[in-house]
């Protein structure tokens, strides 16, 4: 289960393993622990999810809690139909310092080798219901992870606007770090999964 630990467990003032052998070499060991138990816990979470999901969604990609220089800022997870593996449109997990969110996302480091453009992943913009999904929040890509967002109720429609050809939407909920553990967050997050999915669909029409 996700708690308020899960959240400050990023709440570290060093990522990089060589900053903290120069600055604060005691901290190296209890992070790495601290991390590796957190993360089983994620990786146990998304795993169930994506056993509740089924079909047609792929396997869920879990990225680990270090990459071999350093621990990682947030846990990122996320889930695609089998039939659009290869496509940078996925409906993202992350978990850092200040929530737990479940989104539409454009994952931008898969944009060279995807099927889809940003403009085929933009049409879910076309297919968005703002009564259905009033209480989501929207935000830019380019926004940061710990910004405040609108929600779609709170967001007139011209302001829904790309700003340039490179621009692209999210949308999703999230969890702030002080209500982890007041729900079950394993069926909040198919849930959040599921009502995202006609707008991920929408992507390849």
């Amino acid at each position: 289960m996700l708690t308020p630990q899960s959240s400050e467990l990023f709440d570290i003032p060093f990522y990089q393993f060589a900053q903290m052998k120069k600055h604060a070499p005691e901290m190296i060991e209890p992070t790495k622990a601290a991390y590796k138990h957190h993360w089983q816990i994620w990786r146990e979470l998304i795993g169930r999810v994506a056993d509740d999901l089924g079909e047609p969604f792929a396997p869920p990609h879990i990225e680990r809690w270090c990459n071999g220089w350093q621990v990682r800022a947030h846990f990122f997870a996320y889930f695609k139909y089998a039939q659009y593996q290869d496509s940078a449109a996925i409906i993202s997990v992350l978990l850092n310092r200040r929530r737990l969110t479940v989104s539409l996302d454009w994952h931008c480091y898969k944009a060279g080798v995807s099927p889809i453009a940003l403009p085929q992943y933009n049409q879910w913009l076309d297919e968005l219901d703002a009564q259905k999904y009033a209480a989501f929040d929207i935000w830019h890509g380019a926004e940061d992870e710990y910004a405040d967002y609108a929600t779609v109720a709170g967001t007139p429609s011209e302001n829904i606007r790309l700003h340039n050809e490179d621009d692209f939407f999210c949308i999703g909920k999230h969890i702030e770090r002080a209500d982890l553990g007041k729900q079950d967050v394993q069926r909040w997050i198919v849930d959040a999964i599921e009502e995202l999915t006609p707008l991920y669909e929408a992507c390849f029409k």
